[in-house]
């Protein structure tokens, strides 16, 4: 055992607080590298390319992530009675992620117009990047089964230390490349490899040191496990389809500065959804509790006060948006050096975003209810449908109206999330 893997492993005299503190930690820094990586690569590398990153890095490379991922980590931290072993989850997880980069390669070759009749609109230096992209978020989606299974053998601030240092050793060796080189495609690549590193750093030596692991893949396990996975991922995948169609629809129809003045403007969905993360999680194993237990009334006010709560901060948000929000926004453009206006000048899409941030936590608070309920038809059907306004609107939004029609389209698909899951969940509920 290396020193590094004692030191990831020491958890102080308080397991509980060592949990809260990393996770909180792990958390927090991978939201917030999330969100200021699109202003460096546009003030260090200009508006194209930083269009270009922003939609590589949270939009397809986060799309595809999520086919790495499969949706599977809720399951694989609930299988306390060992159903699966860790070495069942790491084996479907390296086809998962080969079917991730498989998927971006064919997107990719698609849009580059070299096969297949593709559409042509994408150079090779932009299919480049992209792809390099989806491999940074693809071994984040691998890192995932390791941070999991920390988290079933009740080390949950080894998921968090995990994330705290792989995101920043990243994100630190992806600046300094690129403010040494100014070549995006150099920084992506040497991003890579610093999140192939600290995988292995962070995380294939600690799980070694775990005594309650076990490695054993019988036969036909891969094959089972997706069986009982594959509603997960078909929920996941539409849900961030839903929640990124418009970012796909300027992609499309717009220029990559586009993409990338959106991403900014879009910026505050990541703190709301955290924000409501940290309000849902607490309660969800007393609803579940709840629940169980029959006692309907009391998961109905707990639901509700929960509610009510989010509700309140959305308001709270929306309202310091229309107060500062032309501050904030002209500060964000002093941060990139950028031209004046240049966002303020979607000072109401910006607002309107905060204010479809905030239906989104709602409808995530309802999908949470509907699972404990075991209502996944119903959470299918409201994602399809969800998915299928998606695919009509945002082109039609966008195409009509740019960048305001992208933020209109974001509101109006996630109060369509809200309240199908409100009215599913209000169904369960009469029964």
């Amino acid at each position: 055992m290396t020193g590094m893997t004692k030191a990831l492993l020491y958890k102080g005299d308080n397991l509980n607080r060592a949990n809260m503190v990393w996770n909180i930690a792990g958390s927090f820094v991978y939201a917030f590298a999330s969100m200021v990586l699109s202003f460096l690569v546009i003030r260090l590398a200009g508006e194209e390319q930083g269009g270009i990153f922003s939609f590589g890095f949270s939009t397809l490379g986060q799309q595809l992530f999520l086919v790495a991922y499969f949706g599977i980590r809720p399951y694989q931290i609930t299988d306390g009675n060992g159903e699966y072993t860790f070495g069942d989850y790491r084996r479907h997880r390296n086809v998962t992620c080969l079917m991730a980069l498989a998927a971006g390669a064919v997107f990719l070759l698609l849009r580059h117009g070299a096969y297949m009749g593709g559409i042509g609109d994408y150079d090779e230096k932009k299919c480049a990047i992209l792809f390099l992209l989806v491999i940074y978020k693809v071994v984040d989606g691998y890192a995932d089964v390791y941070e999991s299974e920390f988290q079933r053998q009740g080390s949950l601030y080894l998921t968090g230390k995990s994330n705290f240092f792989r995101t920043i050793f990243s994100v630190a060796v992806f600046t300094v490349t690129l403010a040494v080189f100014d070549q995006l495609i150099f920084a992506c690549t040497a991003a890579v490899a610093a999140q192939i590193g600290g995988v292995a750093l962070f995380d294939l030596d600690v799980i070694r040191a775990l005594p309650g692991v076990k490695w054993e893949t019988p036969k036909g396990r891969c094959v089972k496990l997706f069986r009982s996975t594959g509603f997960l991922f078909v929920s996941v995948f539409l849900d961030f389809y839903i929640f990124s169609s418009a970012k796909y629809a300027i992609d499309a129809r717009m220029n990559n500065a586009a993409s990338g003045y959106f991403n900014l403007i879009f910026m505050p969905t990541s703190v709301i959804y955290m924000v409501a993360n940290f309000v849902i999680r607490p309660y969800l194993t007393t609803l579940t509790g709840l629940w169980v237990k029959g006692e309907k009334k009391s998961f109905k006010e707990t639901l509700l006060r929960i509610g009510m709560v989010i509700g309140a901060l959305t308001v709270l948000a929306v309202g310091g948006t229309l107060i500062l929000g032309k501050w904030v926004l002209s500060v964000m453009e002093g941060i990139m050096g950028g031209e004046p206006g240049v966002l303020t000048a979607y000072f109401w899409a910006f607002a309107g975003i905060v204010l479809g941030g905030g239906f989104y936590a709602l409808a995530n608070l309802m999908y949470y209810a509907l699972v404990i309920m075991r209502r996944q038809k119903a959470v299918f059907f409201v994602y399809a449908a969800g998915a299928a306004a998606a695919a009509v609107l945002s082109g039609a939004f966008v195409g009509a109206f740019g960048i305001n029609g992208a933020a209109l389209c974001y509101v109006v698909l996630m109060g369509g999330l809200c309240l199908g899951f409100g009215l599913c969940t209000a169904k369960g509920l009469s029964r």
